[in-house]
């Protein structure tokens, strides 16, 4: 029997479990992949408050060992349903819960190309800080006009030999600083009003077919795309004890509450106006501060 069971280990699941911990809890984490969330794809964090500059994994690693040094319990296990009870049910196991927090964020969105998963790992990726040294001095492109997508293009710009950037609007979505930026960089080819539509090569990419909205089509020799176009959640197994809107968002009340007593979500994987590193352990803080409060009334 554990207080609180935090499903999913992104900075909003750990910051819950800081400050659970240190109101000396017994907190259960349950990750089905790897600790940290999207963070650990950031090359830098220059947004952080009191923090100048920092890695997306330096700064996972530091939360993760603030947590496990307070007494946390972490597994490695897929989580497959939350009952109203509060009891967890993993693939291995089933745990219960005084409480339980939902924190497992989303996951980058796919432009559903055809072929577009064969290529991942050729080609394809999601991710340019993980994979952009694969395709140094080579031709890449970056699909997108939101932060994560100027963000890619920057870093790229600085190892790849030519980068296109590709948005499906005439504007950019993303910090005006970041678009700033890019316009500096001479390698760097920003194409608007168009989309990717097709992915070509054998074994590996080689291409991709661009349509703009005029009607023009351009086949583009590249090593590899970069794909940020956003993300989505993964919170259908939440539906029996979450709200969900229709692009799967959990909807919150008060931030936090779900509609089932005892259970409350933080983080990406909520209806929100900013999904950021600060509203994620923001709402880290208060899922917890709630679910301890609300343990004694």
């Amino acid at each position: 029997m554990y207080d609180i069971i935090i499903v999913g280990a992104g900075p909003a699941g750990l910051t819950a479990a800081l400050y659970a911990l240190r109101a000396n809890k017994k907190v259960l984490i349950l990750e089905a992949k790897a600790y940290g969330g999207q963070i650990i794809k950031a090359n830098v964090v220059k947004n952080y408050p009191a923090i100048k500059e920092i890695s997306g994994t330096d700064y996972a690693e530091v939360l993760y060992n603030q947590v496990m040094d307070l007494g946390a319990t972490f597994k490695y296990e897929t989580v497959l349903k939350v009952n109203p009870d509060k009891t967890v049910v993993t693939q291995d196991n089933t745990y219960k819960a005084r409480a339980v927090i939902i924190a497992t964020g989303a996951e980058n969105r796919k432009l559903n190309l055809v072929g577009e998963q064969d290529y991942v790992g050729k080609g394809v990726s999601y991710c340019a800080t993980c994979d952009g040294n694969f395709f140094k001095n080579q031709t890449c492109a970056v699909v997108g006009g939101g932060n994560s997508a100027l963000e890619d293009a920057l870093y790229l710009a600085d190892i790849c030999k030519h980068v296109y950037l590709i948005h499906r609007r005439d504007t950019f979505r993303g910090e005006n600083k970041l678009v700033e930026e890019l316009k500096k960089k001479e390698n760097v080819e920003l194409i608007f009003n168009a989309e990717v539509t097709g992915l070509k090569g054998e074994d590996v990419l080689k291409r991709i077919e661009v349509k703009k909205h005029d009607g023009q089509t351009l086949d583009l020799d590249v090593a590899a795309l970069f794909i940020a176009v956003g993300q989505e959640p993964k919170n259908e197994i939440f539906a029996n004890v979450c709200s969900l809107n229709d692009n799967g968002y959990i909807e919150a009340k008060d931030e936090v509450y779900t509609n089932t007593p005892g259970i409350y979500v933080a983080g990406d994987a909520r209806v929100k106006v900013l999904r950021q590193l600060t509203t994620a352990v923001s709402d880290g803080s208060l899922a917890a501060t709630i679910a301890i409060k609300e343990m004694y009334d």
